[in-house]
């Protein structure tokens, strides 16, 4: 059960979390990028990576928390949704 919660989580926002970067690096080129004013020292390819997991970080935190709201009082030690109604 527990897989099959983690692929609930993580497979929506692996999606988005694509869709996501590409939009945000068609607006911003990497080497446009600075940190705290410096250039950050890495490749094109390091900068569309450690974005695209920062990206998909944020976007599986929402899943989780969506999971976790959608969790019916008294859940909390079960491993699935098989009893939450999802409308």
């Amino acid at each position: 059960m527990r897989s099959r919660l983690l692929i609930w989580i993580l497979w929506p926002s692996f999606l988005v979390a694509g869709i996501a970067e590409g939009l945000l690096f068609t607006a911003i080129h990497p080497e446009e990028i600075l940190l705290f004013g410096e250039p950050l020292g890495i490749s094109n390819e390091g900068i569309y990576t450690l974005g695209f997991f920062i990206i998909w970080a944020f976007c599986a935190l929402s899943s989780a928390l969506t999971v976790y709201v959608l969790q019916k009082p008294g859940d909390s030690a079960k491993t699935g949704l098989d009893e939450v109604d999802l409308i």
